[in-house]
């Protein structure tokens, strides 16, 4: 579906709502819809049925929820207002900090 700047984000340890987001950007509206109808397609396909989607009648951000994998589509401009990228790198930066100091008080 020619989604752009698509990032997997590894959010284990930092949250229990998921394993792994995806975050995936849309030329439009319709685009975003049109993934994450792909994306509600494939994974119905494989065997995995969605808990839940938010947002397809707007398409500036569209949620699925697959449990353990979390995907958001937007476009660009709501991507970047958001930015569930920094959120969540700066999660992993404040976790692997965190990890950092127990182990060095364990040594």
């Amino acid at each position: 579906m020619k989604a752009v700047n698509v990032k997997v984000l590894d959010v284990r340890g930092l949250t229990d709502i998921a394993d792994t987001l995806i975050v995936a950007s849309g030329t439009s509206d319709r685009h975003v819809r049109s993934i994450a109808e792909h994306v509600i397609e494939q994974a119905k396909r494989n065997g995995f049925r969605p808990l839940g989607t938010e947002g397809e009648g707007e398409g500036e951000w569209v949620l699925v929820d697959l449990q353990d994998v979390v995907v958001h589509v937007m476009l660009p401009r709501v991507r970047e207002f958001y930015g569930l990228e920094r959120l969540w790198d700066a999660g992993t930066a404040m976790h692997d900090s965190a990890s950092s100091v127990a182990r060095a008080r364990h040594s």
